[in-house]
């Protein structure tokens, strides 16, 4: 059974994802929350599999939300869920640790598949679209002449050259499917060093690998 907290400002809002969530055999609704205060008290109380988050709340936001939730160390899994599909709001969100975004007007099944996906520990969020996403709000990225080169920052230090290798063309939007034809390896193989590669780098899923690959500047925007 997969646990999930509602945190919108609109009671409406809630409701309706309740509803839909509700329908389903594996899952149900531990709380509601009307802003990002409540969801962190909630999270902490409940400990649910995921939360949908909104962004734009009253008082504390989704964003900062999440990345108090992601801070605690909570094994909770958070899903923005946005009124845009390349709302900078949700670029936020991202990387203060969401496991990714889907737009309100998504169909019902893809916010299911959605909620599935994350309590499962996957990204909801296409690796070409993530991409799109990083490019398109690369500004918001620290512009410090002291960042650190690819090769001494400490969270690829571990990496080895084929670990490196996949992290940079994660970040660059391939699929796993894209990775084993391009560059000639089984498919076990790929999962295998995608496992390894956020074990060893603490990202907690395929999107914070990508935003990793951004950060320690393995990827440039485009």
């Amino acid at each position: 059974m997969t646990t999930v907290l509602i945190a919108d400002d609109q009671p409406m809002q809630r409701f309706g994802f309740r509803m839909l969530l509700e329908s389903q055999d594996d899952m149900t609704v531990v709380g509601e929350a009307a802003n990002g205060a409540e969801a962190v008290r909630q999270v902490a109380a409940h400990h649910p599999d995921v939360v949908l988050m909104d962004i734009r709340m009253p008082g504390l936001d989704g964003i900062e939300a999440t990345r108090r939730i992601v801070a605690a160390g909570a094994r909770t899994r958070v899903l923005i869920i946005t009124t845009f599909d390349l709302d900078a709001y949700a670029y936020d969100g991202l990387r203060a640790g969401a496991s990714g975004f889907l737009v309100k007007d998504a169909q019902p099944e893809e916010l299911l598949a959605g909620v599935r996906a994350v309590a499962a520990g996957d990204a909801v969020v296409a690796p070409s679209l993530t991409r799109r996403l990083l490019d398109t709000y690369a500004h918001h990225l620290p512009a410090s002449a002291s960042a650190p080169a690819p090769g001494e920052d400490p969270r690829l230090s571990s990496l080895t050259d084929r670990e490196r290798e996949i992290l940079t063309v994660i970040g660059q939007g391939w699929t796993n499917t894209e990775i084993c034809d391009r560059l000639h390896l089984a498919e076990s193989t790929v999962k295998t060093h995608v496992g390894r590669i956020l074990a060893k780098t603490g990202a907690r899923d395929r999107v914070q690998a990508v935003i990793l690959a951004y950060d320690t500047h393995l990827v440039k925007p485009s």
